[in-house]
């Protein structure tokens, strides 16, 4: 199956359609304190101009249940990721996740610091209430995070992990490589300044991801 690729901190419409053109198949868009964070307006106005097929991602940290349900419905976004401390049983109470009207789908970031194993084996307890576990260095640090250190306890866990934390076109194949990750997340390596797309970055990372996913 081809790797997923999500491209975070998307704040316009040429920068979304930018990255659909380059192959993404998801955006991400941040409604957490960020230099990229944007209004449910603007989510909704660059959502409305997406092709079907590409994901529409929110990025929500530590928010309630009623703000990120809203947020959801009125962008029309199709997942949601959190990157606060939310638990699971916050998680399994958000979205009815069974078989009537749509279906969001839900994404745990959890960072790979101290607390990493005890976390990531809570929510490895507690699977059915995500669809994917996103590993991060931080909230926007645009750091790679230790990846030997990490490795162990995601090759521990049978989940789908999407690897984030300062990728870019020349670090995110080694990534590939080394993970065999369902996805890969990227912002700032794609970026000409916070929240602004480079075009050419978007086509290198991608590229770069899809060829390593296919060794």
């Amino acid at each position: 199956m081809p790797i997923w690729i999500k491209i975070c901190g998307t704040t316009s419409v040429e920068d979304a359609l930018a990255s659909v053109a380059a192959g993404a198949d998801a955006l991400g868009f941040i409604f957490a304190p960020s230099a990229r964070r944007v209004s449910l307006e603007q989510a909704r106005e660059i959502a409305a101009q997406l092709p079907v097929k590409i994901e529409r991602v929110g990025v929500f940290v530590n928010e309630s249940h009623a703000r990120i349900r809203a947020i959801v419905e009125q962008a029309g976004l199709t997942a949601v990721q959190l990157h606060g401390e939310e638990t699971p049983e916050f998680v399994a109470s958000l979205f009815a996740r069974g078989p009537r009207g749509r279906r969001i789908g839900v994404i745990k970031t959890i960072l790979a610091n101290d607390q990493f194993q005890d976390r990531l084996s809570l929510f490895g307890r507690n699977r059915e209430c995500v669809d994917s576990i996103l590993v991060d260095s931080g909230s926007g640090s645009g750091r790679t995070f230790d990846w030997r250190k990490a490795q162990p306890s995601i090759d521990e866990h049978e989940m789908r992990f999407i690897i984030a934390g300062g990728l870019n076109s020349e670090n995110v194949g080694e990534a590939v490589v080394k993970f065999s990750p369902w996805g890969v997340d990227v912002v700032s390596g794609v970026e000409s300044a916070p929240g602004r797309k480079d075009p050419q970055k978007l086509k290198a990372f991608i590229a770069a991801a899809r060829k390593a996913g296919q060794q």
